[in-house]
């Protein structure tokens, strides 16, 4: 019988080797596996490369990981925001490592990965710094970069619903990255708000089969979520935040 539920957060991040590259998935609080990022926090796993679209939000989440000096080096394509101070000073005072990359390469090199593709021809980037060292080409009159994929050790996700699987349905905006980094790396670990009976999820809603996933772990509703908007306008610290409508 095919179960892929662990238990426990604990569970669900064991194994997780010092020196791992870890993708985590996230468009800065929207999708940001929050419950896993703590347990891997707990389970200790140092010198990390991680995979993010960003570079963590205030005091939690992939911040409070980056805090933890769990990480050598980042890879994303939007480091600096204003909420973003942990990873600001970390660089500044040279204890990490960057690694800038355009968001759709970003994303595009991370689905080659899952995807099987050795690499692609893309003209971002093309004439900056970001392509120095790298393979160009002209093709029909415009310039292009050779890009490579991202690969990965473990992959953290959060969704929404699975079934014990693996098949994952995702919340509105929660779903940016977690499809393609669940598919790049060697061991996918979900958490979600709950795990339902084979037969309960509409396999139209389903984006990600139980195919890419090796882990699920239930963590119950998230209470700062309530139909897509923060509940009572704050973050999962309890601190204000404005009513997007984005969902985490």
């Amino acid at each position: 019988m095919i179960d892929k539920t662990v238990p426990d957060l604990a569970a669900a991040v064991a194994g997780i080797a010092d020196g791992s590259t870890v993708m985590i998935g996230g468009f800065g609080r929207a999708g940001q596996p929050v419950e896993l990022i703590d347990a891997l926090i707990a389970h200790g796993a140092r010198d990390l490369t991680v995979v993010n679209n960003n570079a963590g939000n205030g005091d939690t989440g992939l911040a409070a990981l980056l805090a933890a000096g769990q990480v050598r080096k980042m890879i994303c394509s939007f480091p600096r925001q204003s909420d973003s101070w942990v990873f600001d000073g970390l660089y500044r005072d040279g204890r990490i490592e960057l690694e800038l990359v355009p968001q759709g390469n970003l994303a595009e090199r991370i689905r080659a990965a899952g995807a099987g593709i050795g690499g692609f021809f893309t003209p971002t980037g093309f004439g900056t710094q970001l392509a120095e060292g790298k393979e160009t080409r002209r093709i029909d009159d415009r310039d292009y970069v050779l890009e490579y994929p991202i690969h990965a050790d473990v992959a953290l996700v959060s969704a929404y619903r699975a079934d014990r699987w693996g098949n994952l349905v995702y919340r509105e905006t929660a779903r940016n990255f977690g499809p393609i980094m669940a598919a790049a790396a060697k061991t996918s670990v979900v958490q979600v708000d709950e795990i339902v009976p084979l037969g309960d999820l509409d396999p139209e809603s389903v984006v990600t089969p139980g195919l890419y996933v090796d882990r699920v772990v239930a963590v119950g509703e998230r209470r700062w979520l309530q139909d897509g908007v923060f509940v009572g306008g704050v973050d999962i610290e309890g601190r204000p935040l404005a009513r997007n409508g984005a969902d985490s």
